[in-house]
């Protein structure tokens, strides 16, 4: 069993609290996701849990055996860093190789699991060759061939794609994914790219400011965001998000326009945070909603419209690469209610 679970987890960096305590279980084989900003607290939990920064106060476990005291190589993880860390003057084999060799493995059970792992990750033909002379990608899966080699309980991934371009980032996170099928480990990855998060994990923790905001499944974080930073920070392009006062049961009002909602749990006058995915908008001659077009981009598939909505800007996203629509021209837009969110403005929770 490879549960990992973290209980009332704190951790201070002299008066800064990071972590505030953190409770999550990440369950057996689960391919979860750390999200967040800059500062959040993410690396410090997945460095917690390689043993290479110290724990304030709580517990940590893998396979329900208590961890904090354990030394890191005997916690039976294993990490890949955001910069590789290969050692320039080996070749691929003796990178790979390097772990099990300095556990004194027999010579011929080392070769037959760096050669397995190098069939994996489609490196068999760069054994011979040193870091300098492989690709991005290639000295990606190289660490990943470390990591994989040593048959761990638990993978810690470390933003291991941010220094590849963008379709090399597509390529690796199709490999990673496969290789978490392949194995019968657990993954804890951490990112800030929300793309990588969501179609990657089996389950995303979206964490802020040393605390957990939500955690649930990429479909659950996307269309049920707990509050207003979750419902911000997932999405591309980003979620439009209006102030607005309820007016009846059924219309939320701006400066000057009303939008339309189905939500019940509200209240006259009620202060409240519409909010709208650009892909749950649509040109609607009949609608009443106006907006003027500020910017047309179209990015080959799609065309993103970005206009002004009583002094807020909002985003409409298009299917299809062509349209007519130019900067100036005043558009009707008809919001599919069912998909639009209200938050309350103090809370900034989401009202069901």
């Amino acid at each position: 069993m490879s549960e990992v679970e973290y209980i009332n987890i704190k951790k201070n960096f002299g008066s800064v609290e990071v972590l505030k305590d953190i409770n999550l279980n990440i369950g057996n084989q689960k391919f979860v996701v750390l999200l967040g900003p800059s500062g959040c607290g993410k690396t410090t939990l997945l460095r917690m849990t390689a043993g290479l920064e110290t724990i304030s106060s709580g517990e940590i476990s893998i396979g329900g055996d208590i961890i904090n005291n354990i030394h890191p190589r005997d916690r039976d993880i294993a990490m890949v860093f955001q910069n590789y860390a290969l050692y320039p003057q080996m070749n691929v084999f003796d990178n790979i190789a390097f772990s099990l060799q300095i556990r004194k493995m027999a010579s011929q059970e080392i070769r037959e699991k760096v050669e397995w792992a190098a069939s994996v990750l489609n490196l068999t033909d760069f054994l011979n060759r040193t870091p300098k002379e492989l690709s991005g990608g290639q000295r990606q899966r190289v660490a990943m061939g470390r990591a994989l080699v040593r048959d761990p309980k638990v993978f810690l991934f470390d933003e291991p794609l941010s220094n590849l371009d963008a379709k090399l980032r597509a390529h690796m996170r199709l490999e990673i994914r496969k290789l978490h099928n392949q194995q019968n480990a657990t993954t804890i990855y951490v990112t800030h790219d929300q793309i990588e998060a969501m179609t990657m994990a089996d389950e995303i923790v979206i964490m802020n400011n040393g605390i957990i905001e939500q955690i649930a499944t990429p479909n659950e974080i996307y269309e049920k965001p707990n509050n207003l930073f979750v419902a911000d920070f997932i999405g591309t392009p980003a979620i439009n998000l209006l102030e607005g006062v309820v007016t009846d049961k059924s219309s939320i009002k701006l400066k000057s326009q009303d939008l339309p909602h189905s939500k019940k749990n509200v209240s006259n006058n009620q202060n409240v945070v519409y909010g709208i995915r650009p892909t749950d908008v649509s040109i609607d001659p009949s609608s009443n909603i106006k907006a003027e077009v500020v910017l047309v981009e179209t990015t080959g598939s799609e065309t993103h419209i970005i206009a002004m909505l009583d002094d807020n800007e909002f985003r409409v996203v298009q299917n299809g690469g062509r349209t007519t629509i130019k900067n100036g021209d005043v558009i009707p837009l008809s919001i599919n209610i069912e998909k639009a969110h209200l938050f309350d403005h103090s809370s900034t929770k989401r009202i069901d």
